[in-house]
């Protein structure tokens, strides 16, 4: 069977906006690859992170893997510090990367911003450490959105370089998989705004750990128009509130928004907002309430993470150990 990887960065408040667009996809993938999917802690540390928040971020980002339908015992669910493999093989891979081709990397450039001279190193060989993570488990395919498409690049020219230069075909060439347009999730307070944890109102967003009460009521205070829902995707210019709810509403439904229009359009907005209030409460209502029970066991969430970095060395260990081998390290 295909062997996927895919890794989140331990970040708070997780939201509407990262379960559509990432974490629901996960949970449909396990039905049909071996899914690996890791909490990228290691990742998150090329930039500040409190301690404390840290941990319980890791944490919290692996509730909602299971809340939201990930098995952890038919897929391995773990935290990257956890496994030394990945840490082990990124710096061989900082040595066949080349500078010019991190040089290249628009990610970088946006996230160090101006003061590039005050980044961190790890945030400049972060592609290496991404290329590692994937590469350790020999995983064929990755789920990619646009902006992590360069770094899947990169990971392929790290493999192809080092394939060629120790004469070996050890390293898989990792294929992309496109899970289909993003969906973009807005603020439910301004529809020309991402749905963000950073945004100062709770009501703009829904958590993945909100129940099913807060659920409606963030709906119910939604901020939208007095006019009618329109009838096609061109009665929503200058409505941004407006196409960010029937979106959502589309989505969840698993319909595109031409065929809820066709369905819906030309309604009142107060009756839509009702269907999307009783069909959000219905899809994330009960991730809410799982989220919120396992917040309160993390003996169980840090069991699941240890059983998964278990397996997770057990598959990489031996990989790691050929890398070795191949480059010439003594091992004695």
């Amino acid at each position: 069977m295909a062997r996927i990887f895919s890794g989140v960065q331990p970040t708070g408040n997780l939201h509407l906006g990262n379960y559509l667009g990432a974490i629901r996809n996960f949970v449909r993938l396990q039905e049909s690859y071996e899914c690996i999917f890791c909490v990228v802690d290691l990742h998150a540390i090329t930039q500040w992170q409190e301690p404390e928040e840290l941990r319980s971020s890791t944490r919290e980002v692996t509730a909602a893997f299971i809340a939201c339908g990930i098995d952890p015992d038919r897929n391995i669910v773990f935290n990257q510090s956890q496994v030394s493999s990945h840490a082990e093989l990124a710096w061989i891979f900082n040595c066949v990367a080349r500078i010019g081709w991190l040089n290249r990397m628009t990610q970088f450039k946006e996230k160090a911003g101006k003061h590039r001279e005050n980044a961190s190193a790890g945030l400049y060989v972060y592609p290496n450490l991404m290329a590692a993570d994937i590469l350790a488990y020999k995983a064929t395919h990755v789920p990619v959105g646009e902006d992590q498409r360069q770094h899947l690049e990169l990971t392929r020219d790290i493999a192809q370089k080092f394939n060629h230069d120790y004469h070996v075909d050890f390293f898989p060439i990792i294929e992309p998989l496109i899970l289909g347009e993003a969906t973009r999730v807005m603020s439910l307070r301004d529809g020309t705004r991402k749905m963000s944890k950073s945004d100062s109102s709770d009501y703009s967003r829904i958590n993945l750990s909100d129940g099913p009460d807060e659920v409606a009521l963030k709906i119910r205070r939604a901020k939208t128009d007095p006019e009618p829902l329109p009838e096609s995707e061109a009665g929503f210019e200058g409505r941004p509130e407006a196409a960010n709810l029937v979106n959502i509403y589309a989505t969840l439904a698993e319909r595109s928004v031409e065929e809820v229009l066709a369905e819906l359009g030309g309604g009142q907005f107060s009756d839509f907002k009702a269907l999307l209030t009783d069909l959000a409460v219905a899809r994330l209502g009960p991730i809410g309430e799982e989220m919120q029970r396992l917040n309160n066991d993390p003996g169980y969430v840090d069991g699941v993470l240890r059983k998964g970095a278990e397996r997770a060395r057990e598959i990489s260990r031996p990989i790691l150990a050929e890398v070795q081998e191949i480059v010439g390290f003594l091992r004695v």
